[in-house]
């Protein structure tokens, strides 16, 4: 039976590098993000390369749209074999001592609640079927604090943290959660961080299951970066899984 991969967030980067790994070892392609007109030129080019795709226009920060957007992806492609969720940070990225409500909540409703809105629409199916996978990406302010990526980093902690506990939790039950965490832009060409080069990794992941976490790029790097920009900033820093 042909597999299904749904991206959730999906982009001519990171997110196309992760479906045409799984693409060409067969997989069928849902690609979920906000522009039609975006998500039809990735499904053409997924097309020539013989992968079967299908585009499902929605705003991931709207709950309900998202849960359409995944039912319609399952009634046309079938069951979801594996879910991949990375949208890129929408709305304005403040440092520690500027953050407010309105700011946090913001980067929460993208990159938390939605994860759990799609996690929480796939996970009955796979459970039911004792057989699943859930890839949620997060940016290198995940893992390393960085002042001036604040609210984004406390969204991004927050979906890491959640990736760990479910990959503890859903594992003697047959579903394997994997978190990867970006490091480095993702550039085409620019060795473990073009995007089939990452694409390739989420695929090492799905076949292996070994392993609740993978880094791409270098932690100490950034966190040698962070060091010297102090609070202020730069634009050498990547940010998150950004297309």
């Amino acid at each position: 039976m042909v597999k299904t991969l749904v991206v959730v967030g999906a982009g001519p980067g990171l997110g196309m590098g992760v479906a045409r790994a799984f693409g060409l070892k067969g997989f069928q392609v849902g690609l979920i993000a906000r522009t039609k007109g975006k998500l039809d030129t990735l499904v053409s080019e997924l097309a020539e390369l013989g992968v079967t795709a299908a585009a499902f226009p929605a705003d991931i920060r709207d709950r309900d749209a998202l849960t359409t957007a995944l039912t319609a992806a399952r009634d046309m492609l079938g069951p979801i074999d594996v879910l991949e969720y990375s949208p890129s940070p929408t709305g304005p990225i403040t440092h520690a001592a500027q953050t407010t409500v309105d700011s946090v909540a913001a980067q929460f409703e993208l990159h938390v609640l939605g994860a759990v809105t799609a996690v929480g629409q796939v996970l009955p199916e796979m459970l039911a079927r004792g057989e699943g996978t859930l890839l949620l990406t997060t940016g290198v302010c995940s893992t390393v604090p960085a002042p001036f990526l604040a609210n984004v980093g406390m969204a991004m902690a927050g979906l890491r943290n959640w990736a760990h506990t479910l990959h503890a939790e859903l594992k003697p039950q047959g579903i394997y959660v994997g978190t990867v965490t970006i490091a480095s832009g993702v550039v085409t060409g620019g060795g473990e961080a073009d995007p089939d080069a990452i694409g390739a990794r989420y695929y090492s992941m799905y076949q292996q299951r070994n392993r609740v976490e993978e880094v791409i790029g270098d932690l100490d790097a950034f966190r040698s970066l962070v060091a010297q920009a102090g609070g202020r900033g730069s634009s050498a820093i990547p940010i998150s899984p950004a297309d």
